[in-house]
């Protein structure tokens, strides 16, 4: 694990997108875009539909990108905050339904804490919604602090309610 520094440094991170109102896959490609804009794409997931957390609501389609980018991780939360604005984002209530949601879910060898951001994201490890895609753009991928392996635990967890939607936002 490396810490964070001053000055901007390469990032290997990868984003978790869902969305559970509107056009959810135009919304999701749109986001994808945008996220791509930001530096490098290095992979696009396929999408998964699941049922949403939080009060009733519709179901979510989810999914992730792997971006590769010269930014501090404060700095790409801001972007990404931008970003769900730009697609109509309104926070209302915890976990209610969202037009957007991008959450920094991993950075590699790298692990964030501060008073706005956790990296990796405080509930990736309870959420087979959020692991599934991003073990499709980033298979290896370890907690930078414990080294345990997301497929592992992706495992244990299993992937009950998730359903296969589409096919990735490459191109998007």
């Amino acid at each position: 694990m490396r810490p964070s520094v001053a000055s901007p440094v390469s990032l290997d991170a990868v984003i978790g997108l869902g969305s559970n109102l509107g056009d959810r896959r135009a919304t999701l490609q749109s986001a994808a875009r945008a996220v791509a804009a930001l530096g490098t794409l290095l992979g696009a997931s396929p999408t998964y539909e699941s049922r949403a957390v939080g009060p009733p609501q519709p179901d979510y389609l989810n999914a992730a990108v792997r971006l590769r980018a010269v930014i501090e991780p404060p700095a790409l939360l801001e972007l990404l905050l931008g970003i769900e604005r730009d697609h109509g984002r309104e926070r209302r209530e915890r976990w209610g339904p969202r037009t957007l949601d991008l959450d920094l879910l991993w950075i590699d060898a790298l692990a964030v804490r501060t008073a706005r951001l956790v990296v990796p994201h405080p509930c990736l490890l309870e959420r087979p919604f959020a692991l599934r895609p991003l073990l499709d753009v980033a298979p290896d991928a370890r907690d930078p602090a414990s080294g345990e392996r997301y497929a592992d635990r992706l495992a244990t967890l299993g992937e009950a309610g998730l359903r296969r939607h589409s096919p990735p936002l490459v191109g998007a």
